[in-house]
């Protein structure tokens, strides 16, 4: 025998078939979400540069409480020391800007004051040099040349000998440099220069004169000089006055090319010029 389902049963049920729906529904759409991956988002780019400049400063006195001591007297770092941590720069809304690519020095104070007594000694040196004239600068510059040619023989000089260095004909050499000092001693007297004219005063200068075979003046150098230009300059001219000098013994040609003649010019107002 069956019953009748009446009006309100098959509301509820109706109204309980929805909810089971819902609920399953709702499941479904719980789990498809829990399946889907999202990708994380890729972070943007910077293509701007972070210039870090370090300063370390000397201490005067060290930490008592110290793990590490630094190189230098410098403060001392431990465990918890921090480190110095980089600013980036602000950044602008318009176009990227280029990296930078100078590169900026900090000179700590210690670097610093060296540099700047060393520019100062390098000052006061240039200003205690002496002033140098043009008749000091061409002595000098003829100087060096003739001490090059000397220390530069050519192959057909290549005996260039001092005086004082001839061994085998030794005895001609000494007479040759004897009548060459008298030749120049006659000389200098009648031509007496104005620089050496000072009372009471003697002033000498050492020089090498190099005499060529045919008795020609192959050289001249002021190896020390009177401190007088002038005389210097003068005692040159008396030489070149004096040639040419005799001949070079044919004996003393097996030995020698050129002789080399050194010898100290003395100027005095009592016994006039003399070399020795």
């Amino acid at each position: 025998m069956m019953t009748a389902l009446t009006p309100e049963f098959n509301s509820s049920t109706v109204q309980n078939n929805r909810l089971l729906a819902a609920i399953l529904i709702a499941a479904a759409v719980h789990c498809l979400l829990l399946l889907i991956r999202f990708a994380p988002p890729e972070a943007p780019k910077s293509n701007q540069s972070i210039d870090i400049s370090l300063s370390y400063t000397a201490s005067k006195q060290a930490p008592k409480d110290a793990k590490l001591l630094g190189s230098e007297n410098q403060q001392a770092s431990n465990d918890n020391a921090q480190k110095p941590q980089a600013t980036p720069k602000p950044e602008n809304s318009g176009s990227p800007q280029k990296p930078s690519t100078s590169s900026k020095k900090i000179i700590s104070q210690p670097e610093s004051v060296a540099k700047i007594a060393k520019s100062a000694d390098n000052s006061a040196s240039i200003e205690n040099r002496p002033l140098l004239s043009a008749d000091i600068l061409q002595q000098q510059i003829s100087q060096i040349g003739e001490r090059y040619r000397v220390s530069q023989p050519s192959a057909q000089d290549s005996k260039i000998k001092f005086a004082s260095a001839v061994s085998t004909h030794k005895y001609l050499a000494a007479q040759y440099v004897k009548d060459w000092e008298d030749k120049v001693e006659r000389t200098g007297n009648l031509n007496y220069p104005e620089a050496a004219r000072k009372r009471g005063e003697s002033q000498t200068l050492t020089m090498d004169v190099g005499i060529n075979p045919d008795g020609s003046i192959y050289s001249m150098r002021i190896v020390k000089s009177s401190g007088n230009p002038d005389l210097d300059e003068a005692a040159k001219r008396i030489v070149k006055m004096s040639a040419p000098f005799a001949e070079l013994p044919a004996e003393l040609l097996q030995e020698v090319n050129v002789l080399v003649i050194t010898r100290v010019w003395k100027f005095s107002d009592e016994t006039g010029m003399t070399t020795r």
